[in-house]
């Protein structure tokens, strides 16, 4: 058997990234359904260890250790984006987007645990398979797994990837009909015919003086290195944290997982820093580091799953997926459609809605993108959905998940 070290680890999880990459770009699939690129490589990596595994001796053994400070990197960076003046600015339906979604993720785990004591489960299978999967999406159902196996939920990751992949599916698939339904059946217009499109602007050096490329960087005379090396600290810092804040909570006999201490301790810097201007944030910086962590948190994590733990939970794992897209269908026709005013923009948000309550925001962007292609643009729906998605539903679901782990640990 072959043995990786941390180093190593990271290293081969690395080159299964660029593999991963290079596979999105010549399967189309995969784009279109907005697969994050990390499952793909780590699942790859499983599923050729789960062949090898049916013929003999597991063939290769990770060492992970980094695995768990990735993902507090990643949370802290979210953390960092969970700004009270940015939900001002937002307006009331920002707020009011974010209270649905918050409801509503409750209400999937209430569904999941039915489904769970109607097979017999243990209630925290169905809250696995809810809101920590669906709305949470593979990054949150990873980072809890293992406080859900200490709580004795056998399988954990496994089913946690699977949920949240089957989840990205359906909100891709489920989203746009539904989006179209409310479009068609209330005749509803854009107020911009004009398509809506999202712009990406990639930033790149330009450099004249090829001597100076190929000079080192200091953070004495970049201060692009300097805006690195002071969001790196920060986060760290943050992390750092994170460790007294869920020992506070232990003394009060709480579960409080690090992912939520470090989630916090970003936001009150952040926060702090909005409101007084001392530490000047870099928050695009603080955005990429936190993107890097994430992936290479994913691959990792999925790289070790043993997927051949599943087989036992597939009945389950299906009956919940269904009546999960059933309700989210279902509220978003009678609540979240009305509730956002029931014009096209709340038909295109409804859209929005079922991606990233199923799936991720990068769901619920394909679908708003889908249905304005369509239709006509809807500025509002661009402004509501992923600043709820991307942003503060991770931070109230941490807390629900919090909570019922509370109740049925």
């Amino acid at each position: 058997m072959l043995e990786l070290d941390l180093v190593q680890t990271v290293a081969f999880g690395g080159v299964m990234l660029l593999i991963g990459y290079g596979i999105r770009k010549r399967v189309p699939l995969i784009g279109r359904y907005n697969i994050p690129v990390p499952v793909v490589a780590g699942l790859l990596v499983a599923i050729a260890i789960l062949v090898a595994r049916n013929f003999g001796e597991v063939p290769i053994k990770f060492d992970t250790t980094l695995q768990s400070q990735l993902m507090l990197a990643f949370f802290t960076a979210i953390g960092f984006a969970a700004s009270v003046p940015l939900l001002n600015r937002g307006g009331p339906q920002v707020l009011i987007f974010l209270v649905v979604a918050t409801v509503f993720a409750v209400l999937q785990n209430i569904l999941g645990v039915a489904v769970a004591l109607a097979f017999d489960l243990d209630p925290l299978f169905g809250v696995l398979a809810g809101s920590v999967t669906l709305t949470g999406g593979p990054a949150t159902g990873l980072a809890f797994a293992p406080l859900f196996e200490e709580a004795g939920v056998p399988a954990a990751a496994s089913v946690a990837i699977a949920a949240a992949m089957s989840g990205i599916v359906l909100g891709g698939l489920v989203g746009g009909p539904v989006g179209t339904y409310l479009i068609e059946r209330f005749n509803l217009k854009s107020k911009s015919p004009a398509p809506s499109t999202v712009a990406v602007t990639v930033v790149t050096a330009e450099v004249s003086n090829p001597e100076q490329a190929a000079a080192p960087v200091s953070e004495d005379d970049d201060p692009e290195v300097l805006a690195v090396l002071k969001s790196v600290i920060l986060i760290l810092i943050a992390m750092w944290g994170a460790s007294w804040v869920s020992k506070g909570f232990a003394a009060l006999a709480l579960t409080l997982p690090a992912n939520i201490g470090a989630m916090l301790c970003g936001a009150a810097i952040r926060n702090f820093d909005d409101y007084t201007g001392l530490i000047k944030v870099q928050h695009r910086v603080v955005e990429v580091i936190g993107a890097v962590a994430l992936a290479l948190f994913l691959v990792l994590a999925l790289m070790t799953l043993k997927l051949w733990e599943l087989a036992a939970l597939a009945t389950p794992l299906i009956l919940n997926l269904f009546l999960q897209t059933l309700l989210v269908v279902v509220a978003c026709r009678w609540l979240v459609f009305r509730i956002m005013g029931r014009d096209y923009e709340a038909a295109v948000m409804s859209g929005g809605f079922i991606g990233f309550m199923l799936g991720t925001t990068a769901n619920a962007m394909a679908v708003m993108g889908a249905l304005t292609a369509r239709y006509g643009a809807a500025p509002r729906a661009f402004l509501v959905a992923p600043t709820v998605g991307a942003f503060f539903i991770d931070f109230t679901n941490a807390l629900i998940i919090t909570a019922f782990l509370n109740v049925f640990a």
